[in-house]
């Protein structure tokens, strides 16, 4: 057999690989490339164990590229390639059918985007011959086929089991397939293998992404769960003898806290009635009890406080006064019958030295200072309010109360002679300055310090007039606004009075017009000449103009008519206005219903409805009289 030969001749050169074109070794030179296990159709191994690589598992499937051009098939790394170099595509034997590679100068065959989990893929070109079990023969090699969907058009597509296999299969793409030895077009097709977008791929995909995110939202709520704070404790719910037993705990300092919780829980649920109200205020005056404890500690604290800040500057004093010594030995060291014995260097470093201590003791000068005036500060601060922890001990102990008022009575008269002295120092000093000018620059000075103290009085006394005026003007603004309104309750009511009175006027008109009529009537059937009629028409045409007063109000009533005429039950005044504030926006309700009021022949208002449905609605009444008529 041709593998058997190409096999001998493999084992019998161990460095070098020659294997003809035609034989199955190219096969196994491809499946090499590709990073397929180098088996043949029927599953024998087409290389032997010993130029395989030592220890290679064949349930991976995949090798590392063998070179065919190598010297040995060994360990070492072959050369690197460079990436604009392409592949060299091997001849492929089948059992059914024999692949050719594409023309390597030719640009690679163009594949679509990749979609995610993509598992199958569309073989197109395949010959018209080609069966499912050429396909399956051909493919087989690239991975295990989970299906095969052929279609009568020349292309099938193939599902894998992994998404790996899918590159084996693209590297096929660009073949030509022949069906056996036969030159016929139908057994022959340059076959292209390009990525299918398959509903399956994408369910198992995104089931897999769902997985991957319910394992790490999982993991994410694990990791939240122990780094969120322990719940508190849950608080019982009240009972007598729960009660009772918050009463002990109470009692106790150290149990305080966690019964004054339980306290709060059951007075805010609403526990508190008049059957317990007893219990809650023993509770609660317990709970007081420790208001003095409270306070007696605090003051302990403050004490303790006192007495480390007093250590504190006992310390910084000792430090200050170690200082000073170091100080005057840095002094000695720098007179003359002690100074002209040290080198140059030497007077350096102590000069250096001496600087550097000065520096400290003044900065550690400087805080005893500051903490010196903090004391006063607090020491004024007692005095004007003090606390309510000194008051309590100071009520207790009524001798040692006295002794500390009358000290800090002494200390305040000592503090306010001081501040007296030094105001009568700068005085004296302000004074001797002054006599020591001129009696012209003193004049001056005088002058110019008094003109900001008239300053000051002139922009007072502006500021009371322009007060003064802010406040006549508002008053005035108020009257006016009173005016204004009362002028416009008569203005409404003398509209009001217009209005009744112009339909009074119109109805004794229409009253006129129908007694003219019927005189003309019997008139015109005398045979007299209707010189009244004309007159008649004249009237007509001055009530119609004292109806309707402009072209705008002949439009709204047009408008108003046609709307009404559709609406035969009626419309009220918001659904009418909503309506005509869509062709003309400045239209008020109020101007519709004065317009509607002062033509009563045309336009009726009527009460709808029972109850809380009460609504008046208006109707158009035009036609009614002309149907008496």
């Amino acid at each position: 057999m041709a593998s058997a030969d190409g096999v001998g001749s493999l084992g019998a050169e161990q460095n070098h690989l020659s294997v003809p074109v035609t034989d199955h070794g190219a096969w196994a030179t491809a499946m090499n490339n590709l990073g397929i296990m180098p088996v043949g159709i029927s599953g024998q191994q087409l290389v032997s164990e010993s130029l395989c690589i030592q220890r290679f598992d064949p349930g991976l499937g995949l090798i590392a590229p063998i070179n065919p051009m190598m010297a040995g098939i060994s360990l070492v790394p072959p050369p690197p390639v460079p990436p604009d170099m392409p592949v060299i595509k091997e001849i492929i034997h089948c059992k059914s059918c024999t692949l050719f590679p594409q023309n390597p100068n030719l640009p690679p065959p163009s594949t679509r985007e990749r979609p995610p989990g993509c598992k199958t893929v569309f073989v197109g070109g395949l010959p018209e011959n080609a069966t499912e079990e050429i396909i399956r023969e051909v493919f087989d090699q690239c991975g295990e086929i989970t299906a095969i969907r052929k279609s009568k058009k020349n292309f099938c597509h193939i599902r894998f089991s992994e998404e790996f296999m899918v590159d084996k299969a693209i590297y096929l793409s660009g073949y030509r397939m022949r069906i056996g030895s036969s030159t016929d077009k139908k057994d022959s097709g340059r076959i292209h293998v390009d990525f299918a977008q398959a509903r399956d791929d994408l369910y198992e995909w995104e089931c897999k992404q769902r997985l991957l995110a319910r394992e790490e939202r999982h993991r994410r709520k694990i990791h939240e769960d122990r780094l969120r704070p322990p719940s508190p404790p849950p608080i019982v719910h009240y009972s007598e003898h729960e009660a009772a037993l918050l009463a002990e705990r109470l009692k106790d300092d150290h149990k305080f806290s966690e019964a004054t919780a339980v306290l709060f829980t059951w007075i805010d649920r609403g526990e508190v009635n008049r059957r317990t109200a007893n219990h809650f205020y023993s509770m609660i005056q317990s709970a007081n009890s420790h208001v003095r404890r409270l306070m007696g500690e605090k003051a302990q604290h403050e004490e303790e406080m006192e007495r480390a800040k007093e250590t504190f500057k006992n310390a910084l004093m000792a430090i200050l006064t170690q200082f000073e010594q170091i100080t005057t030995v840095f002094t000695a060291a720098t007179r003359q019958k002690a100074w002209d014995h040290f080198s140059k260097a030497q007077r350096k470093n102590i000069d250096i030295w001496r600087k550097q201590c000065e520096e400290l003791r003044n900065a550690h000068s400087e805080e005893i200072m500051g903490i010196r005036r903090e004391e006063e500060m607090e020491m004024s601060d007692d005095d004007s309010d003090e606390n309510p922890c000194k008051r309590m001990r100071t009520g207790e102990n009524g001798v040692y109360d006295q002794t500390q008022a009358s000290l800090k009575e002494e200390n305040d008269s000592l503090r306010w002679q001081l501040d007296a002295y030094r105001n009568e120092v700068e005085l004296l000093r302000k004074d001797q300055s002054k006599s020591s000018r001129p009696d012209d620059e003193h004049a001056q000075t005088h002058a110019h310090t008094q003109s900001p103290e008239a300053q000051i009085q002139l922009l007072q006394q502006s500021m009371h007039n322009m007060q003064q005026q802010l406040l006549s003007l508002q008053e005035k603004l108020t009257s006016k606004e009173a005016e204004l309104e009362q002028a416009k309750e008569e203005h409404r009511y003398l509209e009001g009075e217009v209005l009744t009175l112009r339909d009074k006027l119109l109805s004794s008109n229409v009253e006129a017009v129908e007694g003219t009529n019927g005189e003309l009537h019997e008139k015109g059937m005398n045979g007299c000449v209707p010189s009244l009629y004309h007159s008649r028409e004249r009237r007509s045409e001055v009530i119609m103009r004292g109806g309707v007063a402009s072209e705008k109000e002949a439009l709204l009533l047009g408008i108003i008519s046609t709307f009404l005429h559709v609406h035969p039950f009626g419309a009220n005044l918001e659904y009418l206005w909503s309506y005509i504030q869509r062709l003309d926006s400045k239209v008020s309700a109020g101007e519709l219903e004065r317009l509607m009021v002062r033509l009563p022949s045309m336009f009726r208002q009527e009460l709808s409805g029972v109850g809380a449905t009460l609504e008046k609605r208006w109707k158009f009444c035009g036609f009614d009289s002309l149907g008496s008529a």
